[in-house]
């Protein structure tokens, strides 16, 4: 969407068409009204619009996904709802990240029902718009309609089985009409696939022009498609008489099918390659940095790994670049943002009021990522995991790692790209505010805690990942800001290669899916350094089914870090309680000498409560409205 309907999507906030309500109301507005607001295409558009304002934004610091998980902490009073979910702060009086009945983030995230209902209301009306064609009426309705299917996929994965709205009830309902009732998770995936399915015909090609760039295309489309069928097929969805076999509807079925449907993985697969086709057939590409480094950079980029950092790194930040499948075109336009809360403060700038320094990465995850020969750093026996906490002088041919002939510990040296991409450590380097940093991250030290301020990084970790090199803090202004990655082509690959492993076991196609991901990220093909018996210490994991599952959990987890996907990954798998249920780690920030601040220290609570968490709970006040809804499990 181009700055017109950005403008609209702001306008529509205040003039929106939907009442916000604290329940399922899927009656239409006043006739007269409707009428109106389908004469003319001017009008019409702004009740588009009004359909894409529901979208969540991501980099939205009090409403996003994005810090709901184990992979990020902070120190900060104020914390974000995503962070309080996963201290085990959720009730069903006013439940946290609520997208049933609407929730306060730093923008209010209204009703996903309220998206639903505006989406209904075009795709009924846009036919009595006299100044278009038939062909931009079908389009209009077209992406309403994806946009209606991702408004259930979201309420899907977060409450399972949920009322499928596929049309706005007359405004002389009867209560009981309106009084809807749950469907099966099976009935609701299978609703959401044909919705899209239906979408695709009439929606354009992919979209490239400024004025519609976030506007829903075909690859989009495919995109979306791609990631429900993959939800669809998954542990949580498919088969889950573990957790839910006595969660039944009023006529005593169960919500959830209780046998694992082994062809949904087939679908998944199938979906998934026809996605990536389609994406590739209209010009996207996995992203290679093409333009002039940062002038402090420039000496350095004939070595091979910095062109990967700025390859890995511009992926992300880089505005609309070919890798972008679908971008949140919209973001935050305030302080809460999530780059304003990972940017680190510069100690020579007279205003820091951009730059917070208090979202942090923990010590689980900079021991998530591979080490430089592209394993984990307990499964490669040239690394000594045993003594990773250990403080080691950094030599000189170390000094892409790290700054020469200071010290750190050996968990920061000899890592993949991807680690020195995502996280700023003490002694490595930092580039932003237009500088390239070399940090020192003691207590006391220039990037340390100064004083006893809130506006620190409570895991002696930087978040370098969500910032973009070229944003200064000392105003808003000067923060660059980029579409949010709502879904990129690795994500695709890697769907792929998970749906085909599951449906088919392990092969070469899989293989060649992961080592697309893995070329960008410059790390050795899968199939060649897990088969190295000097390396691997377990050799040949790639080549059964539950290996390579475990293989490619891992490499989404790493590839897809902080951008929103790990909460919901792990519920899908059924890992929670493995990863959610314990405190997350760091370095000993308030220490200024060496030995003491490289001890790892809890800082962070985290808990999940199983088979409770896996599903949100809906308002309570909700179930007094409406008493044909079922309250999930064990709320």
């Amino acid at each position: 969407m181009g700055q017109k309907l950005r403008n609209l999507l702001l306008m529509s906030l205040t003039i929106s068409i939907i009442s916000c309500n604290d329940y399922l109301d899927i009656v239409p507005d006043r006739t007269q009204e409707v009428s109106l607001m389908f004469e003319r295409k001017d009008a019409a558009y702004t009740a588009l619009v009004t359909c894409y304002s529901y979208l969540p934004q991501n980099d939205d610091l009090y409403g996003t996904f994005a810090l709901a998980s184990d992979e990020i902490t902070t120190p900060f009073a104020k914390e974000p709802n995503s962070i309080k979910l996963m201290k085990g702060e959720q009730n069903a009086d006013n439940p946290i990240m609520n997208f049933w009945s609407g929730y306060q983030g730093g923008k209010y995230q209204e009703s996903l029902w309220d998206g639903i209902r505006s989406c209904n209301l075009l795709i009924d009306n846009i036919d009595s718009v006299v100044d278009m064609d038939q062909e931009e009426k079908n389009s209009w309705a077209a992406e309403a309609k994806l946009l209606k299917a991702y408004y259930h996929f979201l309420l899907a994965i977060h409450y399972g089985p949920i009322p499928i709205v596929d049309s706005n009830l007359s405004i002389d309902s009867s209560d009981e009409e309106l009084r809807v009732f749950r469907e099966s998770v099976d009935d609701v995936f299978a609703y959401i696939l044909q919705t899209i399915d239906n979408a695709v015909i009439d929606l354009p090609e992919r979209v490239i022009t400024t004025n519609d760039l976030g506007r829903m295309d075909q690859v989009i489309a495919h995109a979306i498609k791609s990631k429900v069928a993959l939800y669809a097929a998954s542990p949580l969805f498919n088969g889950n008489s573990e957790l839910y076999n006595d969660f039944l509807d009023h006529q005593g079925n169960p919500f959830f099918n209780q046998n694992i449907d082994a062809s949904k993985w087939e679908v998944a697969a199938s979906v998934a390659d026809e996605a990536i086709k389609a994406a590739l057939l209209q010009g996207a590409s996995i992203y290679n940095f093409t333009e002039t480094p940062n002038p402090y950079d420039v000496n350095n980029f004939e070595d091979d790994f910095y062109q990967t950092l700025y390859d890995l790194k511009y992926s992300i930040t880089d505005k609309w670049n070919s890798e972008l499948i679908w971008g949140d075109s919209s973001p935050v336009n305030s302080w809460w943002r999530i780059q304003s809360g990972a940017l680190m403060k510069n100690p020579t700038a007279s205003s820091v009021e951009a730059a917070w320094q208090w979202l942090s990465p923990t010590l689980r995850i900079a021991e998530l990522f591979y080490t430089k020969n592209g394993l984990p750093i307990d499964q490669d026996l040239d690394f000594d995991y045993e003594n990773r906490y250990e403080v080691v002088r950094v030599e000189r041919d170390q000094s892409q790692y790290a700054r020469p002939f200071n010290r750190t510990v050996r968990l920061h040296l000899n890592r993949e790209p991807r680690f020195y991409s995502s996280l700023g450590f003490d002694t490595g380097q930092y580039r932003a505010w237009g500088e390239l940093w070399n940090l020192r991250m003691r207590k006391g030290q220039t990037h340390g805690r100064i004083a006893q301020t809130s506006d620190y990084l409570i895991t002696g970790y930087a978040l370098k990942k969500l910032v973009h090199p070229d944003s200064e803090g000392d105003t808003y202004d000067k923060v660059v800001r980029y579409p949010w990655p709502n879904s990129r082509l690795a994500e695709l690959y890697l769907n792929y290669a998970e749906a085909m492993n599951e449906a088919y076991g392990p092969s070469q196609e899989v293989y060649d899916a992961i080592n697309v991901v893995r070329e960008r990220a410059g790390i050795p093909h899968i199939e060649t350094i897990w088969s190295d018996a000097t390396i691997a210490k377990t050799p040949n994991k790639h080549t059964t089914k539950d290996g390579l599952r475990e293989i490619i959990q891992h490499e989404r987890m790493v590839e897809l870090a902080f951008e929103g996907h790990r909460y919901n990954d792990i519920r899908r798998w059924k890992l929670a309680e493995e990863y959610f249920n314990t405190a997350v780690f760091g370095w000993s920030v308030d220490e200024s000498t060496e030995a003491a601040f490289y001890q790892p220290i809890q800082v962070g609570l985290r808990s999940f409560l199983s088979p409770r968490d896996y599903l949100h709970p809906i308002k309570t006040s909700e179930l007094t409205t409406n008493p044909n809804l079922i309250q999930n499990p064990y709320w």
